[in-house]
């Protein structure tokens, strides 16, 4: 059957990316909201959408739509989904899900109650290379996982600065943007959930208005492995990496932290390299593609509202343990 979609928000993210994975994968866009008129009627015309609507209820009023992609800011997340779960529509909602644990658990409730798909679009655990490093792990390549190093540090590019960098209210800061993405991606390659975490931020001069632009700091899981992870927005050299050691090898990726399906995975055991097989599916398709699935009972997104929740919980910690200097619990009330 083909999924139809309504678009919250006229966002780049959509259409660099989402746009293209809802039709690859068979579905229709046939409306766009957006605050600005201007802005959503110029939207629709060079996406190729039917129509667009500045009235989020004209929007969910709708009967062909099935399903709608929210990727406006932070703050909007919430009431946004409530009113698409009571509207009976299914939805695909840009991380974090919310601004606090109990407005995304409020978004999880209202969906469930209303039978409708509640999906987190964490891209990232899409990737080739994390499927490659989970079924490794899986197979006992490596032995006990024991560690793992996250660097994610990049340089947030012109077009994406903005709410980001000045905009505490809708949820800026690179924690929420970044942080949670590799809480997400740790989740889901070692099949383990953190319970703790201590951190340093930093504003080295792109974050305004007491937001950072740059974190590092420390996750315990609980089998008991620790992950460093380094993220900032200010970071314009150094690449992309994730890696997991274990009592018997390691999985070294690199180039990995990223929206395109690219990067390479080696995994290490004594004297001995091996490059992994790495399948190059574009992250977003695959998302699209499992929810698609969901929808039509055979199957579940591939980051669902409560993989939503933990990222969200992990995110949170890590900027209260920018604040108080201490290590802080992570936790989820799930």
């Amino acid at each position: 059957m083909t999924i139809r979609w309504g678009l919250i928000g006229a966002s780049t993210i959509a259409r660099e990316w989402v746009i293209g994975a809802i039709r690859a994968t068979g579905g229709e866009i046939t409306t766009v909201m957006s605050t600005d008129a201007a802005r959503g009627a110029d939207y629709a015309q060079k996406n190729g959408i039917p129509s667009s609507t500045t009235n989020l209820e004209q929007l969910l009023s709708d009967k062909s739509i099935d399903a709608v992609y929210i990727s406006t800011t932070n703050e909007l997340h919430r009431d946004q989904t409530l009113a698409a779960a009571k509207a009976g529509k299914h939805v695909l909602c840009e991380k974090p899900l919310a601004m606090s644990l109990a407005d995304a658990h409020a978004m999880a409730k209202a969906c469930k109650s209303a039978g409708v798909i509640l999906a987190t679009n964490h891209h990232l655990r899409n990737a080739g290379t994390h499927h490659a490093m989970r079924e490794a792990i899986k197979a006992g390549r490596i032995g006990t996982p024991i560690a793992a190093r996250v660097f994610h540090a990049v340089f947030l590019p012109p077009h994406l600065q903005g709410w980001r960098l000045n905009n505490p209210a809708a949820g800026g800061g690179v924690i929420l943007d970044i942080t949670v993405h590799d809480a997400d991606t740790l989740r889901f390659v070692l099949d383990d959930d953190p319970v703790e975490t201590i951190a340093l931020a930093q504003s080295a001069g792109m974050g305004q208005a007491g937001l950072e632009d740059g974190v590092m700091g420390v996750m315990r899981f609980s089998s008991g492995l620790i992950a460093q992870f380094h993220d900032a927005f200010t970071i314009k050299h150094a690449g992309t990496g994730f890696e997991v050691h274990g009592t018997e090898g390691s999985l070294v990726g690199r180039d990995c932290m990223t929206q395109r399906p690219i990067g390479s995975v080696a995994l290490v055991h004594g004297d001995k390299r091996e490059d992994l097989i790495i399948d190059r599916a574009n992250l977003y398709e695959r998302a699209l593609a499992n929810f698609h699935a969901a929808i039509a009972g055979k199957g579940q997104p591939s980051a669902s509202g409560e993989d939503g929740i933990w990222s969200l919980a992990t995110g949170l910690a890590v900027i209260e343990a920018t604040r108080t200097s201490r290590t802080e619990k992570i936790e989820t009330g799930l």
